[in-house]
């Protein structure tokens, strides 16, 4: 293990000083490489305690018997903290990898989620105002002070990355002032760099545990992030998409105005928004909305999204989305009001290929109509492998695979009881191993479509208890769009086209069966 620190901080040393060959600022970038040494003596250190920690509690137990299981529990939970610790220390991308594994239930263990989820959102690094100031004397050349009639000191939110302000145009618009930590875009390198010695080093202690796909996922997105003109096209063209390809909802999808004018590569500045937070359910049912409008709404923005646009907002946690009704709207649903969803940080987004897409749409689709051959054979052309196509399945659900197949109804639902929740956490603990070759196989978009499913189940599970049926009458439904859309396309004989419509009619036939009557008759046989 020690070997791999050895070549961590040759690597980590190797990139600290192409950070200081390519700088603008040679003088300053060196003094940010001071900083090398002491993060990877805390990775070294962090990593081999945690390695230690689990060679040696676990030494001598009888693997899966109850003393085994409570000392694996309690070490999980003490890795968790110390790799906690070492995330608010070294802050920037290690936060950001903080926050990547709170998002990925049941696909890490338990005890790393829970710890990093109710920390890694709350607990973010605060820039000083004279950072705040640095950067915009750098980027745009002039101060907060001078470029807007307006701006308050004291940052309205702060996340991994930046932190947001809010300030008024000399024209009296009121907006969000989006301001990066400084020195984040040169220490980056070098923290992916010690980030990767903590990975590896515990890969080298524990083969079965691999995870340096999170660390190429960070390596590959990192810098995209750290652009927020980048942001700024991606937030027009997610827009742009829903208006085009989603018109049917584009007027229930808001995504707030870029000030390019007022924005460079560390500063976004956007249109203020007046909106409750997504999982702010008293908030949101004192605008007059009903909780579930909005899961719905959610849930379909992202299944349109993802089997339509390909082009995949992958970071959609609860203080990424605002709601509010829907504007100049006379419309209500029994008295309460339509949602407008609005979609803020546009960083991540992953585009999905028509190959990748298609078969995303159609495993989805099987899965919620209990297809097993359907399942395994584009499971399969996903990269699960014949081995592992059932344990991708129960990652994709939350589902153990005797729940994916069932055909009743509601097979798939996850009405967030313990019972659900123990179950499956229970199998993943069992597959650890697996799950972790699973990661390994599987593209990274894939992986990021993962975490993706993840945080949309956290947003439902605040919203209406869980993952409802609507969820996957959903995704049924636009799945399915998606396929026939792509048949359409294919097929320009008049023949085949009829055939297609004739194949569509009876799926729609078939999912009013499945989601709306077959419902009501377990009921009353029940």
């Amino acid at each position: 293990m020690w070997r791999r620190a050895v070549t961590a901080l040759a690597l980590g040393t190797g990139a600290g000083w192409a950070a200081i060959a390519t700088s603008d600022d040679p003088a300053k970038t060196l003094k940010i490489c001071t900083h090398l040494p002491p993060r990877l003596f805390r990775d070294s250190v962090a990593a081999a305690t945690i390695a230690f920690d689990y060679q040696y509690s676990l030494l001598g137990l009888e693997p899966d018997s109850e003393a085994w299981h409570k000392a694996k529990h309690e070490t999980h939970l003490r890795s968790a903290n110390r790799l906690q610790e070492l995330c608010f220390r070294n802050g920037g991308i290690y936060i950001k990898l903080g926050q990547h594994i709170a998002q990925l239930e049941y696909v890490v263990p338990a005890e790393y989620v829970q710890t990093m989820r109710a920390s890694m959102l709350k607990r973010c690094p605060v820039s000083s105002l004279e950072e705040v100031r640095g950067v915009f004397k750098k980027d745009i050349g002039e101060l907060p002070e001078t470029v807007f009639a307006e701006f308050d000191p004291v940052p309205i939110a702060s996340a991994s990355l930046a932190q947001v302000h809010a300030a008024t145009t000399h024209d009296g618009k009121k907006v969000a002032v989006k301001v990066q930590h400084d020195h984040l875009t040169d220490t980056s390198v070098i923290d992916i760099a010690t980030v990767d010695l903590v990975v590896n080093a515990l890969h080298y202690v524990f083969p079965t545990f691999d995870y340096r796909w999170l660390v190429d996922e960070i390596r590959e997105s990192a810098p995209k992030e750290l652009d927020f003109l980048c942001e700024a096209q991606n937030s027009e063209r997610c827009l742009v998409n829903f208006r085009k390809l989603s018109p049917h909802i584009a007027n229930s999808i808001y995504i707030p105005k870029v000030y390019w004018n007022l924005s460079s590569s560390r500063i976004l500045t956007m249109e203020y928004m007046d909106a409750k937070e997504v999982t702010d359910v008293k908030g949101i049912k004192d605008t007059g909305i009903r909780p579930v409008d909005v899961s719905n709404l959610v849930n379909k923005a992202f299944a349109e999204m993802i089997f339509k646009h390909g082009f995949v907002h992958c970071d959609p946690h609860a203080a990424n989305m605002m709601i509010r009704p829907l504007p100049q709207d006379s419309k209500k649903w029994f008295g309460w009001k339509r949602p407008q969803l609005i979609l803020l940080d546009h960083g991540l987004y992953k585009e999905l290929d028509y190959s990748m897409r298609m078969n995303y749409a159609s495993l989805w689709k099987a899965l919620v109509l209990a297809d097993e051959k359907a399942i395994k054979e584009y499971s399969v052309r996903l990269g699960a492998g014949d081995d592992l196509y059932a344990l991708f399945a129960g990652v994709l659900t939350m589902k153990p695979w005797k729940s994916v197949i069932d055909p009743s109804v509601g097979h798939l639902v996850l009405d967030g009881n313990n019972t659900d929740r123990s179950e499956v956490q229970m199998y993943a603990s069992l597959y650890l191993p697996q799950i972790s070759e699973l990661l390994r196989r599987l593209p990274r978009k894939i992986l990021l479509m993962l975490k993706t499913n993840d945080c949309l189940r956290a947003v439902n599970h605040v919203l209406v208890g869980g993952s409802p049926l609507e969820s996957f009458e959903t995704i049924a439904r636009t799945s399915c769009e998606a396929l026939f859309e792509a048949k359409r396309m294919e097929r320009t004989f008049f023949l085949h086209r009829f055939i297609t419509w004739l194949e569509e009619v009876l799926m729609e036939l078939r999912l009013f069966i499945f989601f709306k009557i077959a419902p009501h008759y377990y009921l009353l046989s029940n």
